[in-house]
């Protein structure tokens, strides 16, 4: 997962295009969730997939990462785990999102390495987005921007604070929250170095025509 411009560059401009990142479903049949991402990273340009199992116990959520890990590196796509930065050790995970009640992301620096991307979770909070930079996040979260079913969503962002971030860090900002290919020209308008989606592309009819449209709209953005 890439996307940060050299050090010392600010603002949009010096910035990569918006890249796709993909968040799994909170519950699946894990042989059919890996043929439905086979599908999905085949059919476009996606940077990262973030494996979300909560509530299963360690066992599950180390079993579907070892099927769908392999999956992701075929397509060169960083293989993200969420919330247990310990499990992303374990697994060999690319690296972890960090929720504000999973650990410090010098903790998880610990754990996984120097090289581990790690993202944090920020809701609508400017504050929270600049404690995860000093504390040396790979990325920033915010959202949710949209009603979402996949999640209970107890912020709402606005477009107004991926400018904001993105005129002051080089560090990548996610948007997240109900995003689908309708309604996500205005996040990356805003500066949105990544769009994470769900339910879009899990719950389309074909989930490799879901990551199509979503590219498209992003690219026409």
């Amino acid at each position: 997962m890439s996307g940060s411009a050299e050090p010392g560059d600010f603002g949009r401009e010096a910035r990569p295009p918006c890249q796709l990142y993909l968040i799994s479903p909170p519950a699946f049949v894990l042989e059919d969730h890996a043929a439905a991402l086979e599908a999905a990273l085949g059919a476009g340009d996606v940077a990262a997939y973030q494996l979300r199992l909560k509530g299963a116990d360690d066992a599950a959520v180390l079993a579907a990462a070892a099927r769908l890990m392999p999956i992701c590196a075929a397509h060169d796509v960083a293989f993200i785990l969420n919330d247990r930065a310990d499990l992303a050790a374990q697994c060999g995970a690319d690296g972890v999102h960090l929720g504000q009640g999973d650990g410090s992301v010098a903790d998880a620096r610990r754990l996984m390495g120097a090289d581990a991307q790690i993202g944090v979770t920020c809701h609508d909070s400017r504050h929270l987005a600049m404690e995860a930079g000093e504390a040396g996040a790979h990325y920033v979260a915010f959202g949710a921007f949209f009603e979402t079913a996949t999640k209970a969503a107890d912020y709402r962002a606005e477009p107004d604070v991926l400018r904001w971030w993105t005129a002051i860090s080089p560090i990548p900002c996610v948007a997240i929250g109900g995003i689908t290919a309708e309604n996500c020209g205005p996040l990356v308008e805003a500066g949105a170095d990544f769009i994470a989606v769900s339910g879009a592309v899990w719950n389309a009819a074909s989930p490799a025509d879901a990551v199509r449209e979503l590219v498209k709209a992003m690219a026409a953005a």
